[in-house]
């Protein structure tokens, strides 16, 4: 029994650690690791999950090496931020696969991708021949960067000289039949506001899942139904 109580406490400190040293080394999106970024996360997890069911003295050890990994990595991104050599040093930099019609193999070979990943990247940024692109980047993160011709880009209002008005970012002011009471004065509204919007659109705070306040200060509403649709094609 005490041993499953010290495994018990120790998974729980080994996952607080854990939490802690990621918010202090940064989040990231899988797809911007780089290989470096990614050894070490898996390091530190496997470090992590030996804590939690060592003993007491490889506890301290741990420990000791999770603070070393977590260290490392904080100094190294300190380092990349501060000096341009070292950020192309440790994350590498953006290469020029294709450009204006020439396909550069020596950069390919350095990327470590055939002429068929090329091809496959490509299409999956649903660029399905080479007379649709300008310019090709293999950035750090493994990734490619797509520059389209003039001619195969989308349409924009502007080539179209259409003035539009720029949208702002809507604002949630209820969520789960709760009113947001800080997000709603950060829009510039009360709740005398928003009693009279929702009495404008016959519902209550009690019955809207989630209401949104929008650029132009008008409330969208969005219900929500424990029934199933009676309409579903996927049943």
């Amino acid at each position: 029994m005490d041993d499953l109580l010290y495994i018990v406490v120790t998974a729980f400190v080994s996952v607080a650690v854990l939490f802690i040293l990621s918010k202090l080394i940064g989040n990231k999106q899988m797809s911007n690791l780089n290989m470096f970024d990614y050894v070490n996360g898996i390091t530190i997890g496997s470090i992590a999950a030996e804590m939690a069911t060592s003993e007491i003295s490889d506890f301290w050890q741990c420990f000791v090496a999770l603070l070393v990994y977590a260290l490392i990595m904080i100094l190294l991104t300190i380092l990349s931020q501060k000096s341009a050599v070292c950020r192309r040093f440790f994350t590498g930099k953006s290469i020029v696969l294709y450009d204006r019609g020439k396909l550069f193999k020596r950069n390919l070979t350095t990327a470590k991708i055939d002429f068929n990943e090329f091809l496959t990247m490509l299409r999956d940024k649903e660029y399905f021949s080479l007379d649709d692109v300008e310019t090709v980047m293999f950035e750090h993160t493994g990734q490619i960067s797509v520059l389209p011709k003039d001619k195969s880009r989308p349409v924009s209002p502007d080539d179209l000289k259409i003035v539009t008005q720029q949208k702002r970012i809507e604002v949630v002011v209820v969520a789960d039949g709760r009113v947001l009471k800080k997000n709603l004065n950060s829009t510039g509204n009360n709740m005398d506001w928003l009693n009279s919007e929702l009495e404008k659109q016959n519902e209550k705070i009690e019955t809207v899942f989630a209401a949104f306040c929008d650029g132009d200060n008008n409330l969208k509403i969005l219900k929500c139904s424990d029934r199933n649709p009676t309409n579903n094609p996927f049943c």
